[in-house]
């Protein structure tokens, strides 16, 4: 059975949801945030001490949008991949990519320096300039959504799911006020899957059966 460790509404989520989609058992091992502090042990199993951490057999992996892309291809029978010989293969690819690299990246600078340091280390300016770079960053979902529902293949795919955690993260930090119109409608449609839901109550409840504080990651100050 897959196994997954994760945090209440951090990036963990991604491969959370991907699962809840696919209809895949998995075992969900709570930790809290930041687990390198509250949890070390956890550094046993991850030396970064970092979430996510998914288990699958000999299979290990700490990078929420390639758990994506490996759930999608190893267990979706092609329900929410695309497959290489698609023409729509590589702007799947890049959507995954760049799920992290441009959308998620600058938000967690917005939540480090408006949230997690000390007083004495935040940065307004930092967190207002990446704010900004994420934001404009969205005009590329926004012309993607505007000529279809989804991001690519004209499905929902594992792209979908990995772009839709950085919207989620956005509205945690009070940003999807700033949507987009299509962006801010995407996002909602998002949130109506059934699989979504079943995601923020799985987690919710094994945060309790677990021990662990069920307040959202970057919701914690």
């Amino acid at each position: 059975m897959i196994e997954l460790y994760h945090c209440v509404s951090a990036r963990s989520f991604r491969p959370l949801w991907m699962l809840e989609e696919l209809c895949v058992p998995y075992r969900l091992r709570m930790l809290p945030f930041p687990p390198r502090v509250h949890a070390r042990q956890y550094l046993e199993d991850n030396p970064l001490g970092t979430v996510p951490l998914m288990k699958d057999g000999a299979t290990r992996m700490t990078e929420s949008a390639a758990m994506c892309q490996y759930l999608a291809a190893r267990h979706g029978d092609g329900r929410l991949d695309v497959a290489a010989g698609d023409p729509a293969h590589g702007s799947y690819l890049n959507w995954l990519h760049m799920s992290d690299a441009t959308l998620t990246f600058p938000q967690t600078l917005v939540l480090r320096y408006t949230h997690f340091e000390p007083a004495e280390r935040r940065q307004p300016q930092v967190a207002q300039d990446y704010a900004r770079w994420f934001l404009a960053r969205l005009r590329a979902v926004d012309a993607a959504v505007q000529q279809g529902g989804f991001l690519c293949a004209g499905r929902f795919t594992a792209a979908d799911v990995a772009v839709g955690y950085a919207l989620q993260l956005a509205q945690h930090l009070g940003l999807a006020r700033e949507f987009p119109h299509a962006v801010a409608g995407y996002w909602q449609r998002l949130q109506e899957r059934p699989a979504f839901e079943r995601a923020l109550q799985a987690q919710h409840r094994a945060a309790l059966e677990q021990g662990v504080d069920p307040t959202p990651s970057p919701d914690l100050r």
